[in-house]
């Protein structure tokens, strides 16, 4: 498929200086990612992604666990205007799930996918603007495998974790080009990398 006027793929995740997107004890323990996506730098960085992307691209874990926060935070009137933004975007944007044992995508706009090829084969054939993957690991190691990822915009967060999930895959080789590096107040570095093609 030629993909230069297609839209294109998007893996945007937090990352250790060692490199794992979680921590050894799971999800429910990484507080070094939850207080670095707090931090105004972080939302303002993240702002920038999401506003040029009108597709979302999650697996099972994340759109479960985004679905059972997100829409109580964005209605909460004491929520800061810009996080509301995103709440609503959450809410709008299309969201496509990657998953084999999901049976019902209950937030609005959802579909589910059992194969993520044929994921991304749909919503690249459909009108609209960058699809973003958000945060899920495992998706980007797959698309990673298959070389489907266009651009790469990680945030290096100072902390090492010792073990947990690693986001960047064995076995995979392929050439990125550095688009923009951005230091953030709180130690943080926003990356972003484009695929060499």
């Amino acid at each position: 498929m030629n993909t230069s006027h297609a839209r294109r793929i998007v893996a945007q995740c937090g990352v250790s200086i060692d490199g794992y997107s979680s921590g050894p004890d799971g999800p429910e323990h990484d507080t070094w990612l939850y207080g670095h996506a707090a931090t105004e730098a972080s939302a303002e960085h993240f702002e920038g992604l999401w506003r040029g992307c009108s597709s979302a691209l999650v697996g099972r874990t994340n759109y479960v666990g985004f679905h059972s926060v997100w829409p109580g935070i964005t209605r909460d009137p004491a929520t800061d205007p810009r996080t509301r933004e995103l709440g609503r975007w959450l809410d709008s944007v299309d969201k496509a799930v990657v998953s084999t044992t999901l049976t019902e995508a209950p937030w609005e706009n959802s579909r589910i996918f059992t194969d993520l090829s044929t994921a991304v084969a749909t919503l690249r054939s459909e009108p609209g603007r960058d699809i973003l993957v958000l945060n899920s690991a495992t998706v980007i190691q797959s698309l990673l495998a298959a070389d489907l990822v266009d651009d790469l915009r990680l945030s290096v967060l100072p902390v090492l974790l010792g073990g947990g999930l690693r986001l960047l895959p064995e076995g995979v080789s392929s050439g990125w080009s550095l688009v923009s590096s951005t230091a953030m107040a709180h130690g943080a570095i926003a990356v972003h990398y484009r695929r060499s093609r």
